[in-house]
């Protein structure tokens, strides 16, 4: 399905998304040294085990970076012009390698732009949940959208 564009969107309206992503060990590396974050609780296995989680935490950008885009698919792909802002944003449970992670969406506001004709804001509220069905993220995001063509 392609995204959505401004008026398509509801208040309230709620999306469960059916990609579903299993994270790795080699996820949680890579993206750390991607964005040069070299915490140990992320990378270091026998630091790791020495922590009251016993393994490495998956970094918390990641999972919310995978959280959005999960996303994407059914609401924003094609149609968004930029992310505002994120807000509210909770890590409740942690994330491990081996973890599934899955999506759900909800609509909570939407405002046509002042200053940008044709396009408008939509705030999204991302619950990221495990195989547990626990909430290991959620956040509030502003997405400029397009309105729909002529």
């Amino acid at each position: 399905m392609a995204g959505l564009y401004f008026e398509q969107f509801v208040i309230g309206q709620k999306f469960v998304h059916e990609i579903r992503r299993t994270v790795t060990d080699m996820d949680n590396i890579l993206f750390s040294a991607l964005t040069h974050n070299p915490a140990a609780i992320h990378i270091d296995h026998a630091y790791a085990a020495t922590t009251e989680f016993g393994k490495p935490l998956m970094n918390s950008l990641f999972t919310l970076g995978l959280v959005i885009g999960l996303s994407v698919q059914d609401t924003t792909f094609g149609t968004t012009i930029a992310n505002l802002g994120m807000s509210e944003t909770s890590f409740p449970k942690p994330v491990f390698a081996g973890d599934t992670i899955r999506v759900e969406t909800e609509v909570k506001a939407l405002r046509a732009s002042n200053s940008r004709p044709g396009q408008g804001i939509v705030t999204f509220d991302h619950i990221g949940l495990n195989q547990r069905d626990e909430i290991v993220v959620r956040t509030l995001r502003a997405a400029l959208m397009m309105a729909q063509p002529g």
